[in-house]
């Protein structure tokens, strides 16, 4: 037992945790624990120019390292900002712990304490109870170690996601005695790892059996990090393997059997594919709605396997016949085995034989380049340039979806973006959690005009932190995304998309101080990057696209993966 400040204790115990950043921006509430920052230069702290931001770079820095990323806030509006990136974290999975200031529990001949609707005061925890795995809010200074613990447990065990503590301000001042320990009492919070045997010898008996398999992997394959065990699960069965948005980069997509993404805006040869099996095994996925289209259409004459830590998505979307909740690496140690003893020589030259011919029909490997200034061909050339380990972040939007379908990931937590929430200028203060991750390897931030515009003053943050990352800006000059819908669906009545021509994207980023180049050519595209990956400045590059360039295939609203349209 050792006395000391809540402030104290909480630094305390987040090094005990192996925390060694902190995202954020302070404010009156949370002041005591900044100024307990000084007394512990192991943790960095990377000032923020706006909470979502911060929430946003603990989300990569999560991401790419797949460590617990950790941001704060002040209380009130520094809490409430927080939330978008909560709920963006909570969506797709990803472990953080939010750290907010809130005002004293008690106070003496004041109205400035909690119930009193003092100033800045919020109540954070009743907020996020919708966007978080769970909130703490202590009333003891002892309580914070086992808090701490608690936190970091949750969040990055099962389903990882986002967990908040809220320290109200007389509980991080004040003196007690505290007590550290690695222990963790959560009641009732229950995780199972191990695959049941049953379930794994019946899926086993399905794959070993099945003549047209196709293995779907999810983003909780890259969380469970499975990525291995994919690949050689794909070579036993010779199964191609897609993947949903948010498990992009768990299987190389330069593998002979890999199809790409499937979804709305999929990989034809993914989409085609998947209708076409007679077994599928999905691992880590939660079948969202922007993955499988039309439900009815999804695989229809496939047997299911579904492997997911998560019991509450079982049958949730999409009804399957073998599911198995555990933990992903496990299972598929597990049923690589099983499957291993059961297999035996049947129809797969023919279904590889057939992958190959839809793939080359509908996905085909450009064999001249191109110089046309167009996403495919920028991505392309992009993917070219970047180190196998290099970091791709993405906007939202249609520079999201160009990114899915033609740049192509080659590793596991080297393509991050928003999935499940869409987080518009999600992307820009991603690239500098993940750069904080990985200080040695490139990122770059694949942008829209309008979702960079969202998050531009952290140019502020990356220069003054000495954070340099890339941002590739396709600069339509429109809300892309929405006037193409509103070009297929409206009979092209735009409304409310038009950004015009400001800002000058070169000038804004001379303006903090970063470096800002315009390439109006693929040759001028490549020297642009190449210049920028040997900076030591945070780049902008601009690059002016059409406005009436449509992401395409894409899958219409009420309809199935099979009538995707457009040409890939």
């Amino acid at each position: 037992m050792t006395k000391m400040s809540g402030a104290q204790a909480l630094l305390e115990s987040l090094e005990k945790h192996n925390v060694d950043v902190i995202f954020g921006i302070l404010g009156g509430a949370i002041l005591p624990v900044y100024d307990e920052l000084c007394s512990h230069p192991k943790v960095r702290h990377i000032l923020a120019r706006h909470e979502q931001c911060a929430a946003h770079e603990a989300e990569g820095y999560a991401k790419a390292s797949g460590k617990v990323g950790v941001c704060m806030a002040t209380s009130g509006p520094g809490a409430t900002n927080l939330v978008t990136g909560l709920a963006d974290a909570y969506m797709d999975s990803i472990p953080i712990v939010a750290l907010t200031g809130q005002v004293p529990t008690s106070g003496v001949d004041t109205s400035y304490m909690i119930g009193r609707d003092a100033f800045q005061e919020a109540d954070i925890i009743s907020i996020v109870t919708a966007v978080t795995k769970y909130s703490y809010q202590p009333r003891n200074i002892s309580e914070i170690p086992q808090m701490v613990n608690n936190a970091f447990h949750i969040a990055s065990t099962g389903r990882p996601g986002p967990v908040l503590i809220d320290l109200p301000k007389n509980i991080q001042t004040g003196i007690d005695e505290v007590e550290f320990t690695n222990k963790i009492n959560i009641r009732g919070y229950q995780l199972i790892t191990e695959p049941k045997p049953q379930k794994i010898s019946q899926a086993a008996e399905l794959l070993a059996k099945a003549e047209r398999p196709i293995i779907l992997a999810g983003g909780g394959a890259i969380n469970a990090d499975a990525s291995d065990e994919l690949v050689a699960m794909s070579d036993l069965l010779m199964a191609p393997v897609a993947t949903t948005f948010m498990g992009k980069g768990v299987f190389p997509e330069v593998h002979p059997l890999s199809l790409g993404c499937i979804g709305m805006h999929g990989n034809p040869a993914a989409n085609r594919i998947i209708g076409e099996a007679d077994v599928l095994l999905a691992v880590g996925t939660r079948f969202g709605d922007r993955a499988t289209a039309t439900l009815s259409a999804f695989a229809p004459d496939a047997k299911k396997i579904h492997i997911e830590i998560d019991n509450a998505e079982i049958n949730k979307n999409i009804e399957v016949d073998v599911p198995i909740v555990a933990d992903a690496k496990k299972s598929m140690q597990a049923l690589i085995v099983a499957t291993k003893t059961k297999l035996s020589k049947g129809e797969g030259p023919t279904w590889t034989k057939r992958v190959k011919e839809v793939k080359e029909q509908l996905s085909p490997l450009l064999k001249d380049r191109p110089r046309d200034v167009v996403p495919k061909h920028l991505l392309m050339a992009l993917r070219e340039l970047l180190p196998e380990n290099g970091i791709v972040t993405t906007e939202v939007g249609q520079n999201q979806m160009w990114s899915a379908l033609y740049f192509k990931a080659l590793k596991p937590r080297t393509f991050i973006s928003s999935g499940g929430l869409g987080t518009m200028g999600f992307g820009f203060p991603a690239a500098i959690g993940a750069k904080v991750a990985c200080p040695d390897r490139p990122v770059v931030d694949i942008a829209g005009d309008g979702s960079f515009i969202m998050s531009e003053q952290e140019l502020a943050c990356s220069v003054s932190e000495h954070i340099p990352v890339v941002v590739i800006v396709l600069n339509n000059s429109v809300l892309g995304m929405v006037a193409q819908w509103q070009r297929a669906l409206y009979d092209r009545r735009y409304m409310a998309v038009n950004l015009g021509k400001t800002p000058d994207m070169v000038k804004l980023a001379e303006a903090y101080g970063a470096q800002g180049i315009r390439a109006q050519s693929i040759e001028e595209f490549q020297k642009a990057v190449k210049q920028a990956l040997s900076s030591h400045v945070t780049t902008v590059i601009d690059v002016p696209i059409s406005s009436e360039t449509d992401v395409v295939p894409f899958v219409p609203p009420g309809c199935g993966l099979p009538q995707q349209r457009g040409d890939y």
